[in-house]
């Protein structure tokens, strides 16, 4: 293949790449005055915006409950075929983003209804990674957090590797990886955790799941694990995209936040 259309390619496909866009979705009814910043998956190599970013979105509006879907900086699916990371989408940037969603909102927090001590995160498969890094990072501002079929080492055997490519590049230090396996850091001031997976995972190993679910029962930390044997991967809210036995998670949900 001729190396400059190698090279326009992977610029391509690292432009998409970045990110930052906080895309809202308010509730027209019924408002609880709770926001939910809302981290599709995607390995850090790319985001499922409709399935785990629009469509849960939309379901948490419909409760009355604000949604904004964060498009975050990663690694583009250029660095994925080609195995070159361009500075500024590896770690920390999409941490960085999602701070700055967070401080967003807060900062609009009449606009959209929402109140600043009133905001959660809910991330799914490298997104749930993203979103329970930020609640052991700044634990005070954030309401709870949702971890949905998470990523959660980058040391373990049940590591999975291409997230930790997308999140880290291509050779990332001991220390780097360290430093980002979750169930090593829960702090104990970690806000309340619903965390969900299936036993039938064929991307991310269940046992990611079972790690930070350990690491939260020693710490003290309120949260509640569901746990499914059958679901899969990468259903997010949408029942047709997994089985009658893990879509409940969604129900589970919406009773489990009322306490907070």
């Amino acid at each position: 293949m001729n190396k400059l259309f190698i090279l326009l390619l992977c610029l391509w496909g690292w432009a998409e790449a970045r990110a930052y866009k906080l895309t809202a979705f308010l509730p027209k009814e019924n408002p609880t005055q709770t926001g939910v910043i809302v981290c599709p998956g995607g390995s850090y190599f790319w985001l499922d915006n409709w399935t785990e970013g629009y469509e849960v979105a939309r379901w948490l509006q419909e409760n009355g409950i604000a949604a904004f879907v964060l498009e975050y900086s990663h690694s583009g699916w250029a660095s994925f075929a080609f195995h070159v990371h361009m500075p500024g989408r590896t770690f920390p940037a999409s941490f960085n983003d999602l701070y700055r969603a967070l401080q967003e909102i807060k900062e609009k927090g009449d606009e959209y209804g929402v109140k600043s001590d009133r905001i959660g995160c809910m991330g799914f498969s490298a997104g749930g990674h993203l979103v329970m890094y930020a609640a052991e990072q700044l634990s005070s501002e954030i309401l709870f957090v949702a971890p949905m079929y998470p990523v959660v080492s980058m040391t373990h055997p049940c590591t999975h590797k291409r997230s930790r490519r997308g999140l880290l590049g291509e050779h990332p230090s001991r220390l780097m990886k360290d430093s980002l396996s979750l169930e090593h850091h829960v702090s104990e001031n970690c806000p309340p955790v619903f965390l969900m997976n299936c036993d039938d995972d064929p991307v991310v190993h269940p046992h990611n799941a079972e790690l930070l679910d350990s690491a939260l029962t020693i710490k003290g930390i309120p949260h509640h694990y569901e746990h499914y044997r059958t679901g899969g991967h990468g259903f997010g809210a949408t029942a047709n995209k997994t089985t009658a036995e893990a879509i409940r998670w969604k129900e589970v949900f919406l009773d489990w936040i009322k306490q907070w």
